[in-house]
């Protein structure tokens, strides 16, 4: 899965089971409270909230919803406090991950993320194991009935976007981290809506992966997902997208 168009088929097929969805907008909402805590609940002067706040809404989260998960980061609503951690690891057959999570008990965290590597093939490693393999991205998606090709292409393009591909669904615009959030806020002042905008770990020589091999893997990936405090995982492995699509439909 080297390219984030992958990522984002899976996400759209993880999204129609209701209990997916439910823990992806619990993510969502605990993104909210980190990114109001770091930067300030003002959305014009905190880059990462706006973001955070846009990609709630494509979700359909209610707005009283993502009021109150902001006002819980600026301490001003009683709640969990929640910080960031990132951690490493490798799972079956050399694959590397790279697992970002937002959690109020840290012990808590790392002896999930234990017993879900343990029981998959996996392995916690140390501090800078895997992180050297990723480049971190922005990546933005315009569904493309929301605007017009050329328009966009030029939009994101002036603003210091990178590229911009396509697929059956939707436009892919990828951004290094600094250009990331002029992008978002020059599709803003065009009045382009995006379903999706986020900074993500991408492999810089991705695994090539075939048959029971990228099983094991991707039965890690989901098992690490499914806990509450992991906000991603990212791996550097490449499959096949026909694999993709069998793996998911059998284990919908």
């Amino acid at each position: 899965m080297a390219g984030h168009s992958k990522w984002s088929k899976i996400k759209r097929k993880k999204a129609v089971n209701d209990s997916r969805r439910s823990k992806m907008m619990s993510k969502m909402l605990r993104e909210l409270t980190v990114a109001a805590r770091q930067g300030g609940k003002a959305p014009e002067a905190n880059p990462r909230l706006r973001t955070a706040i846009s990609n709630a809404r494509a979700e359909n989260i209610p707005n009283d919803t993502i009021e109150k998960a902001v006002l819980r980061g600026a301490g001003e609503l009683e709640g969990a406090a929640y910080e960031e951690c990132a951690y490493e690891a490798y799972g079956p057959h050399g694959v590397a991950l790279y697992i970002e999570a937002a959690t109020d008990n840290r012990h808590r965290t790392s002896a999930e993320l234990r017993r879900a590597l343990n029981k998959n093939g996996g392995i916690l490693g140390e501090r800078n194991s895997v992180a050297w393999k990723f480049n971190r991205k922005g990546y933005i998606l315009v569904n493309l009935e929301d605007a017009d090709e050329e328009a966009l292409i030029m939009t994101a393009l002036d603003a210091g976007a990178d590229d911009v591909t396509d697929d059956e669904n939707c436009y892919e615009i990828e951004t290094t981290v600094e250009a990331f959030h002029a992008v978002c806020a020059a599709l803003e002042a065009e009045e382009i809506p995006t379903a999706n905008a986020d900074l993500r770990m991408t492999p810089a020589a991705p695994l090539q992966l075939s048959g029971e091999q990228a099983v094991e893997a991707l039965k890690l990936m989901d098992a690490l997902e499914e806990l509450d405090d992991v906000s991603n995982v990212y791996a550097d492995m490449d499959i096949d997208d026909m694999l993709i699509e069998r793996y998911q439909e059998s284990a919908a």
